[in-house]
């Protein structure tokens, strides 16, 4: 084959080392394009390097870590490599969800940054033919006492909460959390979740020599150009100058956009379509040529555009958002833009799938850039760096706090007032939870269930993270991430059935992080193997660090779950008066990492609890067991702040109840050896306390000794609006239920009552 002159766009500056720099090309990264294709690349060959080898798009420090994940299973249909992974769910149904970033744009145009990444996760799950059905938000901020933090959180809950909800996609779930290490770099990981039927699944892998590609959606703009290389390095003083590259969204397009793909899919007149996400055209295109093992060959000038004089460095780069990439039959190309002009939508033609295995890009007449397609996606260098644990996380490891223990029960309100536990009303009352009628349990418990149309089942979804844990001991932290999630998703009743994550950790280039990375990926993978939830997907996003220092690793997992009957559904709190209060697990007292030394004593350090996954595995099943059974009436997890904070979240109801219920509970039994702190506070892993009717509770210990699950009985539900009262071995706590539910609804809202929200774009 006689390879096309590639031509300089007028204007476009010579190549050197120094500008591929600034593209965030090393040396060696270089070298290796030049021998690739044998001569300079042009400045637009240099762009679509940039951004397909940037960590963002080429993971190129963390695929053989990533290869520590289970990725097959039982309920798997799709899984990595992907727009987003796919469970079957039984009966034809299928489950399609993925989990990704959007920290940087959030760090310096919160509203647009937030809103934008809702908009993205959304097209992941609609490209491969499902109708999104839920949103879940994992997000991480600087405390809220400065107000440029409160300034972030606000712009950021506003952003997801507008977006979705003019999208109509319900947000019924997710977690929020805060500490100083976030300060510099918020983190806002967004979760999407949609169904269909398995024979309607369309993967984005192009094919067929002539086939069209067709730009479908808005116009290209120059916002977001270099979006991906700029979520691959590090936040700087400068970086508030990247707030023009931050994408802008418009959920009513997104809408329109959403109803004109399903039908496309549905139609048969297309035979792929890819989100042009990260890096815009550039990833969609090559991404889906690389798949079906075909070239692509597309002219710039063709592509609708918002702004004069676009050149095709900025076309291929812009991550301009409500846009898709379709590959359509030939003769299909009118009917698919029918359909497009129905939902009042554009949708042209801009190129074709050839059989050269080239990635080609024309201007008009001018060849601008000529790549080999397979090479530009498989030939970037993959880095294993070293790694070496931070000697001064070892010691923080085997140190105790040196401040003294208040009294139990001032420590109590006070952690229940913490903002990291306090509860999050303040933010999920700013979304949508119940568009679309389909939710059952919405955000404020331990996971959302949402319904299966047209069927008795459901999927309960949760995220979870605690990245004190992984910061402490990621090895540790990465098993109880993946525990933690299953057990919330049990809580509701439902069988975990698979997980998908957004790995957020500093630079990866130093020893400490990688060490971190890998451990807690470890960790992961080994918690997933033993509960049985491969790993469908996901994102990892590197350089979440500011000139502050590096953030906790936050490796937050997504998980979904199969409830087989949504009546059985299980909520967290107490019901009913006289309702037996049963904890299941054992409890060790382990403070190390805790939110008691964390929050109240200001100290994070200590070995975090062990996770034992035998143990954790069977805490799971007999949750599931319980609630198909119909033998549980609530059944809340045990997480931050441990037993103490999960007494008073049960006692506190749902916000929108007029009142929660006391209880009487006697914690001697379990207490032998601890002292009231571990027996309040200690965050022992693989516990859950469940509720029952009297007459049911022999039969849920019986269950537990059969499951080899330890069980004790703490007490019993009294009077609504009651007081919730704790008998320790050396105290006893009471406390009313309406100052429980003052304290614990209340904290965020008081403090953000001083929040300024400015709406970017």
């Amino acid at each position: 084959m006689t390879r096309s002159r590639v031509e300089a766009f007028p204007g476009d500056p010579p190549i050197t080392a120094d500008l591929a720099r600034e593209h965030g090309l090393n040396d060696e990264e270089l070298r290796r394009i030049r021998a690739m294709l044998g001569r300079d690349p042009s400045l637009t060959e240099l762009g679509v390097f940039s951004a397909l080898w940037s960590e963002h798009c080429s993971y190129k420090h963390s695929k053989p870590v990533l290869a520590l994940f289970p990725t097959t299973g039982r309920h798997v249909v799709q899984g990595p490599g992907e727009n987003a992974g796919v469970l079957s769910l039984g009966d034809g149904w299928a489950v399609a969800f993925k989990i990704e970033s959007h920290n940087h744009p959030s760090a310096v145009e919160p509203y647009q940054g937030a809103a934008t990444g809702a908009g993205g996760i959304l097209r992941d799950v609609f490209t491969m033919g499902a109708r999104p059905v839920a949103l879940l938000n994992s997000l991480r901020f600087g405390p809220l006492s400065d107000a440029h933090n409160r300034y972030l959180f606000a712009g950021v809950v506003r952003g997801i909460g507008d977006y979705g909800n003019c999208v109509g996609v319900p947000t019924v779930g997710g977690d929020v959390d805060f500490a100083p290490c976030y300060s510099g770099n918020p983190l806002v990981n967004a979760m999407c979740v949609g169904l269909l039927r398995e024979d309607d699944l369309i993967r984005a892998a192009a094919s067929g020599v002539g086939n069209v590609l067709i730009a479908l959606g808005s116009r290209t703009g120059r916002d977001g150009i270099h979006g991906a290389s700029f979520a691959s390095e590090e936040l700087t003083e400068a970086s508030e100058e990247r707030r023009p590259q931050v994408q802008v969204g418009d959920p009513f397009t997104e809408k329109l956009l959403l109803e004109a793909s399903l039908e496309l899919i549905a139609s048969g007149h297309i035979v792929a379509i890819q989100d042009m996400g990260a890096a815009g055209i550039t990833s969609s295109s090559a991404e889906m040529a690389a798949r079906g093992g075909v070239g692509v060959e597309m002219d710039t000038a063709l592509v609708p555009t918002r702004e004069p004089g676009m050149s095709p460095y900025e076309i291929l780069l812009s991550e301009s958002q409500e846009r898709m990439l379709v590959v359509a039959l030939p003769d299909r190309v009118d009917e698919v833009q029918a359909i497009a002009a129905k939902w009042e939508l554009e949708a042209t033609a801009i190129g074709r799938v050839t059989d050269d295995g080239m990635f080609r890009v024309r201007h008009g007449g001018r060849v601008v850039a000529e790549i080999p397609g397979r090479q530009l996606l498989e030939a970037c260098p993959v880095y294993t760096p070293e790694a070496r644990e931070d000697p001064e996380i070892a010691v923080l490891r085997r140190q105790t706090p040196s401040t003294p223990d208040p009294e139990p029960e001032e420590a109590l309100i006070g952690l229940l007032g913490a903002p990291p536990v306090a509860s999050k009303r303040w933010v999920y009352q700013q979304y949508d939870s119940t568009v679309q009628a389909g939710t059952v349990t919405g955000p404020g418990g331990d996971a959302a269930v949402v319904l299966v149309p047209g069927t008795k089942r459901g999927i309960a979804l949760a995220t979870d993270c605690n990245a004190r844990y992984v910061f402490l001991d990621p090895y540790e932290g990465g098993k109880a991430a993946v525990a933690e999630a299953a057990r919330n998703v049990a809580c509701t009743g439902a069988r975990p059935i698979g997980i998908t994550n957004c790995l957020n950790f500093g630079n990866p280039e130093r020893a400490e992080v990688y060490f971190q990375f890998r451990e807690a990926c470890r960790g992961i993978g080994d918690a997933c193997r033993v509960l049985e939830t491969p790993v469908t997907g996901g994102n990892v996003s590197f350089y979440n660090e500011s000139p502050t220092g590096a953030i906790y690793p936050t490796p937050v997992i997504g998980m979904v779950g199969l409830l087989e009957d949504v009546s059985r559904t299980v909520e967290s709190h107490f019901a009913a008066t006289g309702d037996v209060i049963i904890l299941l697990g054992a409890t060790h007292g382990h403070l190390g990492g805790s939110s008691y030394w964390a929050h109240v004593l200001e100290e994070v350090v200590g070995s975090p609890p062990p996770v034992d996954l035998a143990a954790e595995r069977r805490l799971v099943y007999l949750l599931v067991a319980l609630a198909e059974d119909e033998l549980l009436t609530g059944a809340h997890d045990l997480a931050d702040g441990g037993l103490g904070i999960a007494l008073a979240e049960a006692a506190a109801g749902p916000p929108y109840a007029p009142a929660g219920f006391g209880a009487a509970i006697d914690l001697q039994p379990i207490g032998a050896g601890l002292g009231t702190q571990q027996l309040l506070f200690g965050e022992d892993q693989g516990r859950a306390l469940v509720m029952t009717r009297p007459e049911n509770a022999g039969a849920v210990l019986a269950r537990a000794a059969q499951a080899e699950v330890p069980a004790a009985v703490l007490g019993h539900v009294t009077d609504s609006d009651g007081t919730l009262e704790l008998v320790l071995p050396e105290h006893t706590v009471r406390l009313a239920v309406g100052r429980i539910r003052d304290v614990f609804f209340g904290a965020i809202a008081a403090v953000m009552e001083t929040a300024v929200v400015e709406v970017g774009g």
